[in-house]
């Protein structure tokens, strides 16, 4: 079996995978490759099928398959697999990390102290406690949130209309009815058609005056020229984002000089502890498949 780690993985996969034949990681060697592991990078359309006459299964590390044709892989015989349950803890502890250090000030302490300046008086903060968090769809990433989210007293409500029950969160019967409840809100949605742009001006005038968004889910879920307007006159109070319409995102893209805009470089799974756990999923999957 020949394998071709095509973005970045735990350096000690190479090594793991050897066990089942040749493992590559140069690109040149696609049109020979019978398994090819992805992650975000990547993108598996009909250009790189084209290009990998011999591939029989693609495994993407990671939660969703935005980036793979799975219609197409299906029709050319292609297996399209993903690790869903390695990056929940991950993920969920970026989207918290940005829940805690927006409403405390964090970034901004950090940045005037290194300026020499101490904005003791200046700088309020407000606390998680007794707010409410509304969940934009309900699967592993967003319940491992709801989780930390509860220890420090937050209300969960969630949306998402594939589920009937939640262990965690409150399930609401619609998104506008979330929107209007939440103080914070956190994206875990897949790019759908009906999920593209969903955060838009229509659905941020029904919001709280003052929410904090956070997006650790899909860049393009965001409508950016609505959301950096309602940033500039305040109804959304800061945008905490981990995610982009590419990576990375383009010089003029508006969210980028958008005011309390609080952004990460696509680093939400890159944790040296789901690397290896995305690892373990792989080798399972290889196993199953050998």
């Amino acid at each position: 079996m020949k394998i071709l780690i095509a973005d970045a993985f735990d350096a000690k996969l190479p090594e793991r995978l050897a066990e089942f034949g040749q493992v590559s990681s140069d690109m040149a060697t696609l049109g020979e490759a019978e398994v090819l592991l992805i992650r975000s990078k990547t993108t598996v359309n009909a250009e790189l099928i084209a290009k990998a006459p011999s591939l029989k299964l693609v495994i993407r590390g990671g939660v969703g398959m935005d980036n793979v044709d799975k219609k197409l892989c299906a029709e050319k015989g292609i297996k399209a697999v993903n690790t869903p349950k390695a990056s929940s803890v991950a993920v969920a502890e970026m989207a918290m990390a940005f829940m805690l250090a927006i409403p405390a000030r964090l970034i901004e302490a950090h940045i005037s102290m290194k300026e020499g300046k101490f904005l003791k008086n200046e700088l309020k903060r407000t606390e998680l406690f007794k707010k409410t968090l509304g969940l934009i769809g309900a699967g592993a990433i967003a319940t491992e949130l709801a989780k930390r989210a509860s220890a420090f007293g937050m209300k969960i409500i969630a949306f998402d209309p594939f589920l009937k029950e939640h262990p965690v969160a409150e399930l609401v019967p619609s998104l506008e009815k979330l929107v209007s409840e939440a103080d914070f809100i956190s994206l875990h949605t897949p790019l759908t058609d009906e999920t593209k742009g969903m955060i838009n001006s229509a659905l941020i005038s029904k919001m709280k005056d003052g929410v904090i968004i956070v997006n650790t889910g899909r860049g393009k879920c965001i409508n950016e020229a609505d959301l950096t307007e309602a940033l500039k006159n305040g109804k959304v109070r800061a945008y905490g984002t981990d995610v982009w319409f590419s990576d990375p995102p383009p010089s003029d893209c508006p969210l980028l000089n958008a005011p309390n805009v609080f952004m990460a470089p696509h680093i939400g799974a890159s944790t040296k502890e789901n690397l290896g756990r995305i690892g373990d999923e792989v080798v399972a999957i290889l196993k199953e498949f050998k």
